[in-house]
């Protein structure tokens, strides 16, 4: 077999063809099955877009009831997983809790192929089981999920015990959709490695986890929190940044792998922003930081194309709504739903993924 040029990380390489996602770099565009990700957080529920994701078409009103009642019906964990979390270290970190809680998870129906049932399963337990650690880390009272709610709305309840504002539903759902895949990064590429053993859909979500919870794939938000933190107010910005630029350190959430252009979901969070947060401190020092940003980096890196990325805009739409700790974990929720898309597709066209590596070792003499 001929090997292929070695491209590190494998850049520019293509994996497999979809139907799912695609990102449009040099525009700034991310699309969900031939709809534009702006439009689809404008007018569209998390659920229906995961109906999207999973069958290649909005659904019908009886479609979307019959979702939202699986997922419902799903919610509850089962007393011997509740029984693993508990034996958990009370201060693990929540993506290994997540990683160890959905692995035990039983799914109905044979190992192979995946099915949207066994989707379904993951998907609607997976905010249970962060809510549960919680309230166990914290030594309240377990709050079960509540039928009443949808999706993004019972995760809320079950974190805070009430109601959440319509606000927070609103910008947490958008910050889901937006979330919910995107072309082949590392966690999904490792999604479709697995599956393409014919290994079964709770292990190829783990092993997704497991990419997902390293801090150069998931940990961003929490970087951009703690840099705007470090700044603290506007008469800092401009010499902080400064300061880093000229010690070769990152900016965090400005650059993309792909986009060489303004990141279409940091755009589309950033309008949520200003819905309800015009008086938010973050969210006005968020504003100044990106405009002197864009500003220095192309002063420092003429030609780069740097630009605030989703990470940028999550960091404001998150602390608002959530602590630190859970924000990766709740990235991981949204992004189960693209993962099972994806495992789907990979299992419905299935080739095992094998790529050649080019030795650089000695011989034998």
């Amino acid at each position: 077999m001929k090997v292929a040029e070695l491209r590190l990380g494998l850049e520019g390489v293509a994996v497999a063809e979809t139907n799912i996602t695609r990102i449009e770099g040099d525009e700034g565009r991310l699309i969900y099955r031939g709809e534009l990700i702006e439009e689809i957080v404008k007018h569209r529920t998390f659920e229906e877009v995961v109906y999207l994701l999973w069958n290649g078409e909005y659904p019908d009103d009886n479609s979307l009831k019959q979702l939202k009642k699986d997922l419902t019906a799903r919610r509850e964990i089962p007393d011997y997983i509740k029984d693993i979390i508990k034996k958990l270290p009370k201060n693990m970190n929540v993506m290994s809790v997540l990683r160890t809680a959905i692995s035990a998870i039983e799914v109905s129906g044979p190992a192979w192929p995946p099915t949207q049932t066994q989707a379904i399963e993951i998907l609607a337990k997976a905010p249970t089981i962060i809510a549960f650690y919680r309230s166990h880390q914290n030594g309240t009272p377990e709050i079960h999920p509540d039928a009443s709610l949808d999706h993004v709305e019972n995760y809320l309840y079950m974190l805070y015990g009430k109601k959440p504002e319509h606000s927070h539903i609103k910008a947490l759902e958008a910050y889901l959709i937006l979330s919910a895949d995107h072309d082949m990064n590392a966690s999904t590429f490792t999604a479709r490695v697995v599956t393409s053993t014919q290994s079964d859909i709770v292990s190829s979500v783990v092993a997704a986890i497991g990419a997902l919870k390293g801090p150069l794939h998931g940990g961003a938000p929490s970087e951009v929190d703690n840099m705007l933190d470090d700044i603290g107010s506007e008469e800092n910005v401009e010499p902080w940044l400064r300061k880093h630029i000229e010690n070769g350190e990152k900016i965090m959430g400005f650059g993309h792998r792909v986009y060489k252009t303004y990141d279409p979901r940091g755009a589309a969070l950033k309008e949520i922003v200003k819905q309800f947060s015009q008086e938010n401190k973050l969210f006005n020092l968020s504003l100044i930081v990106e405009k002197k940003a864009i500003e220095l980096l192309n002063e420092y890196k003429p030609g780069r194309k740097l630009y605030p990325n989703v990470e940028f805009w999550a960091a404001g739409v998150l602390r608002t709504i959530l602590p630190v700790e859970l924000y990766t974990p709740t990235f991981c929720v949204s992004r189960i739903a693209g993962w099972c898309a994806q495992i789907m597709e990979q299992a419905a066209h299935n080739r095992i993924i094998r790529p050649a590596s080019i030795y650089t070792g000695k011989m034998p003499k």
